[in-house]
């Protein structure tokens, strides 16, 4: 990573995770809720990719939105 934009991403990313955690822990919203967030967010992706001339980079945020949607890693799971 060296440019100051992946910087931000991955920090803006580790925020939005550990907000989703915390809204989940709290009790503020349930795992399926957040779940939800993040297939909206990769469907978003998933439907502008062949509308955008930067269609790559939506592929790409949807994948890894998928990933972490697999990893489960924005619900603390028993």
């Amino acid at each position: 990573m060296t440019d100051r934009n992946d910087y931000s991403g991955v920090a803006a990313l580790s925020i939005c995770e550990s907000l989703l955690l915390a809204l989940n822990d709290h009790n503020i919203l349930p795992e399926a809720e957040i779940m939800g967030v993040l297939r909206d967010a990769a469907a978003t992706h998933e439907n502008a990719a062949p509308l955008d001339a930067d269609a790559e980079t939506h592929k790409a945020v949807a994948a890894l939105i998928n990933r972490i949607i697999a990893g489960g890693n924005s619900v603390r799971r028993p």
